[in-house]
């Protein structure tokens, strides 16, 4: 797939075909760009935790938080929606780098899911306690955050803005995501005047 390509259609996804797991090779390719992953010093503090298995997916599925901008009706996958996967990531010691070096694996980790077509949904917004009882995660580790993931049953969209950079949803609840111009976010050589 072209990288471009890639960029473009790694958006966030929030309903998912239940019924299709999210097969060995792409848990292989997901788990190899965690590893890849740089991280300051080399350090690589981050671990991450596949959750595979059904009856942990659903109970994940109680303790995430979907679509803040969104009303709960639609921005929440309804049954037969829901992640069949989440990766949780979590760090023993806290650096100055930490979360960058978790965004760089995030992105790492959701375009090799959807280098197979897995969609992903980034999420900060969790019960981390109830997660840590779920996955007995001990005392002195932390969640940083987890990530949904499964066949998107939508498409999500980048769209030219207007006033509003909001993302919406269509008549058919597709996603679409409003982008500013390069213009307005990358400069040459200094900050425009």
């Amino acid at each position: 797939m072209d990288l471009m390509q890639l960029f473009k259609g790694r958006r966030t996804y929030r309903r998912f075909d239940q019924s299709r797991p999210v097969p060995e090779a792409a848990l292989q390719d997901m788990a190899q760009a965690v590893r890849l992953s740089s991280s300051a010093r080399n350090a690589q503090l981050i671990r991450v935790i596949f959750v595979t298995v059904r009856d942990l997916t659903e109970a994940m599925f109680d303790s995430v938080h979907f679509a803040a901008d969104l009303p709960r009706e639609l921005g929440t996958p309804k049954p037969g929606e829901h992640p069949v996967m989440y990766a949780v990531l979590t760090y023993e010691k806290k650096t100055r780098w930490v979360d960058t070096d978790a965004g760089i694996l995030l992105s790492n980790l959701t375009l090799s899911a959807w280098a197979h077509g897995v969609g992903s949904c980034i999420m900060g917004n969790i019960d981390r306690k109830a997660i840590a009882n779920l996955l007995h995660i001990p005392e002195g580790v932390t969640i940083h955050s987890a990530v949904a993931l499964g066949y998107p049953t939508h498409t999500s969209e980048i769209v030219e803005p207007d006033d509003d950079l909001n993302y919406y949803l269509d008549e058919q609840k597709n996603y679409k995501v409003p982008k500013r111009p390069i213009s307005e976010l990358v400069f040459e050589n200094r900050y425009p005047e």
